[in-house]
């Protein structure tokens, strides 16, 4: 199942892209070759980096584009658009090449992440439903990995679809957990669509439902003796919550020859009841049931419970996770970048007296670079038609310290970015969610700096330039000075 299976969402755009749409249209150079990077400038949370999310839903977008009766009805209904135009998008599909990291890349600040080039309008009018899948999928993604760090190797399960900003924020918020680390969720719409383990345990209300406490557990045992997690803390967790599990596994699942799963608890000091209540299980034979915590957590949440020694196996994370509340927006931009005119490539660069926001110009490629021991110590940019050879010193540039001469030594490269799209259609299948999320975990145990992965003051990982592409900012930035 994908988005566009069943609804039409070709119109996720902004106004503006479709004025410009119908603008070019009467240009002669509507139909020019354009290219616009996907970046960002800044790692959520002050992480050390962040992990690409939503190539797929991209793609789909691509892919299945088009502008129905309705469309072209309510586009009519506003009375700017010229008819010939309206007349053109009837048999309207993308057509244009997309290159990309793979998804569940690594990446960094300022460099291409996804690069489009197709013809002006086609370029133009996919903007905002590149970025809008790009920026949440990219920040939850990121945002669980985190959380799935500081839980150190304990269970991390997504409980977050009631405290999202809509459906879709749910759903697809749901896949990005599970790349960026989530052991499962609790949404069944997302596990039914994704193939995405799902996990959850009851709410409040089935224990206030029946008579008492304990005669919501026993039923509740008895109709899932498998996967019994009962949530002990509706009324007292230590005097009644888990006096009753206990008995409900001696009473009801150990006479079936079955365990007790596990307890949850979702409210209180979660340290202090987790120890006293490990030590109740324990001394009662239920070393083996395992203690679920939830409400309200997040990575320094979890962080902080471990220090304090809570006998913890397993986190159900909502709210913080879905909706990455300590840093809520991504921030990925989509600029233009270059203009094929007349058979020759120009490049475009954005100024601006903020000095992060002047882009970085052209048709290019980035690398990452590998020491003998397979560590990325920095990414690097160079022109579109330059391969570096790691048999000999490769020459770079630092951008914050342009004046020192730099070399990387002993290394081995790797283009990060690869073709996935050529004229509007995928060029291979995409792979599954099990593999991206499989090449999140490969990149961070085997690529990515421990000194990176720190949850507070990471270790910085450089965007390098090749003293080609850096000579070639500055030319354009002394052109567009000069022309003030």
């Amino acid at each position: 199942m994908n988005q566009s299976d069943q609804r039409n969402i070709s119109m996720m755009m902004d106004l503006y892209e479709m004025t410009m749409a119908n603008g070019y249209f009467q240009d002669p150079g509507a139909e020019d070759l354009v290219t616009f990077d996907v970046f960002y400038r800044k790692n959520p949370d002050g992480a050390g980096f962040a992990i690409f999310a939503g190539l797929e839903q991209v793609l789909d977008y691509l892919e299945g584009m088009h502008f129905d009766d309705a469309d072209i009805a309510y586009l009519r209904s506003l009375h700017i658009y010229a008819e010939d135009f309206l007349d053109w998008l009837r048999d309207f599909r993308f057509r244009g090449t997309v290159r990309a990291l793979p998804e569940g890349s690594i990446m960094y600040p300022n460099e291409p992440i996804l690069t489009v080039e197709a013809p002006l309008i086609d370029a133009q009018l996919v903007e905002t439903a590149i970025l809008a899948q790009v920026n949440h999928q990219s920040l939850i993604a990121t945002k669980t990995n985190r959380i799935v760090r500081s839980a150190e190797g304990r269970l991390v399960a997504d409980f977050g679809a009631r405290r999202a900003h809509n459906v879709d924020a749910a759903v697809y918020g749901a896949r990005a957990a599970y790349i960026g680390g989530a052991a499962s969720t609790a949404t069944m719409l997302a596990g039914e669509m994704f193939g995405i383990p799902v996990s959850g345990t009851m709410a409040h209300s089935w224990v206030m439902y029946h008579d008492d406490e304990y005669t919501a557990f026993k039923h509740f045992a008895e109709i899932y003796p498998d996967n019994s997690v009962l949530l002990v803390d509706t009324y007292d967790v230590l005097a009644s919550g888990v006096p009753n599990a206990i008995r409900v596994a001696k009473e009801v699942l150990m006479p079936m020859g079955k365990r007790l799963k596990g307890i949850r608890l979702d409210s209180g000091d979660l340290a202090y009841l987790s120890k006293k209540a490990r030590k109740m299980l324990d001394a009662a034979g239920l070393e083996d049931c395992i203690i679920v915590a939830s409400n309200s957590l997040d990575e320094f949440t979890i962080h902080s419970l471990l220090e304090q020694g809570a006998c913890i196996d397993s986190f159900g994370v909502g709210e913080r996770l879905i909706t990455a509340k300590s840093d809520p927006v991504f921030g990925a931009v989509y600029k233009l970048v270059a203009v094929n005119r007349d058979k020759v490539c120009l490049p475009k660069i954005k100024v601006s007296e903020t000095f992060e926001k002047i882009t970085n110009p052209g048709q290019k490629r980035v690398w990452r670079v590998y020491n003998p021991d397979g560590y990325a110590v920095a990414d690097l940019i160079t022109m579109a038609d330059e391969v570096p050879d790691p048999s000999q010193p490769i020459p770079y540039v630092d951008p914050e310290k342009p004046w020192k001469s730099m070399a990387f030594t002993d290394c081995t490269v790797r283009e990060l970015q690869e073709t996935v799209m050529v004229d509007g259609r995928r060029t291979k299948p995409s792979p599954s969610i099990e593999q991206v999320r499989s090449y999140v975990k490969q990149q961070l145990e085997r690529e990515i700096w421990p000194e990176e992965q720190r949850l507070e003051n990471p270790h910085t990982h450089y965007l390098d330039m090749s003293p080609a592409y850096y000579q070639m900012k500055m030319e354009l930035l002394k052109a567009a000075q000069a022309t003030k």
